[in-house]
């Protein structure tokens, strides 16, 4: 009963202005920062309270995927060496240096995936391009995540990988991240050639559901006069703004936190990634109540 209750006042899912709802996503299985790197027990939970999540793919020599964000094992993990030269007994023994707890492999990812609330979204985002990842890298998607319950949205900014996602597995949402070619593209010629090359985006061959853009790219385009999220909008797709999260949970917004929030929310994104779901939640109704 205790957890029931808990998921049913469950906070950290979204914020609203305006008569407009933006989903919080919780950024790599993180509830709060204070969470451990991809925890298991928070997607539990998010599964139950319907929350919008992300973790982040890695691929494996043997052709599945290990929930790791580094192309190295060191820095996560106890282990050592790509994460691209190990296979499934490689990482058996190995364990998240946060909390002494073992790896998250696709297939554990397939079994959690069987019950959810239905508005629960996960996001896998691809870590690898196709020419790591591979046909058989996207024939093992195919077979796991084939007869899921979830929601799930496969991204990544390698867009063969994501036609490919969308011939192997058609029934999954796909989102994409140009967001590093957007920036190049502005250094060099400019914000009208980056509106040319998103409106490309938009419309080619991934068919992608959502853009996941970053936050501050979109403030500067939309002072510069060009509405990024209002352009994906108008085209049937979602937005994701990612990563903003509170300097300090406890204190709230600070005054340029406020002013980078408010903007970013007058535009309407579909959603914010963040690693403070709950506080970014309550700092939000605090300040529209203050």
């Amino acid at each position: 009963m205790v957890q029931m209750t808990r998921l049913l006042d469950v906070q950290g899912l979204e914020i609203s202005h305006e008569g407009h709802r933006t989903r919080l996503k919780w950024h790599r299985l993180r509830k709060r920062f204070s969470d451990p790197l991809f925890s298991a027990e928070v997607m539990a939970e998010g599964f139950a309270a319907g929350a919008s999540m992300e973790l982040d793919l890695r691929a494996r020599a043997d052709g599945g995927f290990v929930v790791l964000h580094d192309k190295e094992l060191e820095g996560e993990t106890t282990g050592h060496g790509p994460v691209a030269e190990k296979s499934v007994s490689d990482l058996s023994d190995i364990r998240m240096r946060e909390g002494d707890r073992p790896l998250i492999l696709s297939e554990d990812l397939a079994a959690m995936m069987q019950s959810t609330h239905p508005a629960a979204l996960l996001q896998f985002d691809m870590k690898d391009d196709f020419e790591a990842i591979g046909a058989r890298g996207v024939a093992h998607l195919a077979t796991h995540f084939r007869d899921i319950a979830a929601s799930v949205i496969v991204s990544g900014d390698s867009l063969d990988l994501i036609v490919a996602v969308k011939e192997k597995l058609p029934h999954l949402l796909r989102g994409i991240d140009p967001t590093n070619k957007l920036y190049d593209i502005r250094m060099a010629n400019g914000w009208k050639a980056v509106e040319t090359e998103l409106r490309a985006d938009l419309r080619g061959p991934t068919e992608p559901d959502t853009i996941y853009l970053h936050w501050p790219l979109i403030l500067d385009a939309a002072k510069a006069g060009l509405d990024m999220i209002a352009l994906c909008q108008d085209e049937g797709k979602r937005v994701d703004a990612w990563t903003f999260t509170l300097k300090d949970p406890e204190a709230g917004f600070s005054e340029e936190e406020w002013l980078n929030i408010s903007a970013l929310m007058a535009l309407r994104p579909d959603q914010i990634t963040t690693d403070e779901a709950p506080a970014t939640e309550r700092a939000w109704r605090q300040r529209m109540t203050d």
